[in-house]
């Protein structure tokens, strides 16, 4: 979320609206000190960030929804099944080239070194650069 909003905010689209949200019910999480490092280094303070559940309003309202895992995106779609035409994996969003599914989620590094944390950063990046620009 944070990070998005960044990039948002550098290209001049800082009007659209952007949220997070996670699929296990457990809310008011805070972020991990490896998610506040890395983040950090990217000029994004998420320190305060608290987790949130997503429910079923959420993805209703919601015009698109970006996810990592292939699991993340079935679970929306089991919760509001109609959710399938705005629901992406976000290295499937836009991108016709990459069609391979096992290569088109991003691992959540959470519980794992430093390292994967940075690795996964730079995924993201990468695709949320590619995504600012469709929008």
């Amino acid at each position: 979320e944070g990070l998005l909003r960044k990039y948002l905010k550098d290209a001049g689209k800082d009007n659209i609206e952007v949220h997070s949200a996670g699929i296990m019910p457990v809310g008011g999480m805070a972020p991990t000190s490896e998610t506040i490092e890395v983040m950090k280094k990217e000029g994004v303070d998420v320190s305060e960030y608290k987790s949130r559940y997503l429910t079923a309003e959420m993805i209703r309202k919601a015009d698109l929804i970006l996810v990592m895992e292939s699991f993340h995106k079935n679970e929306v779609l089991n919760r509001v099944p109609e959710a399938s035409g705005k629901t992406f994996l976000l290295k499937e969003f836009g991108n016709a080239a990459e069609q391979n599914p096992l290569r088109l989620g991003v691992k959540d590094p959470i519980g794992k070194p430093i390292e994967d944390y940075r690795h996964a950063l730079v995924t993201i990046k990468n695709e949320i650069e590619r995504i600012v620009n469709l929008l």
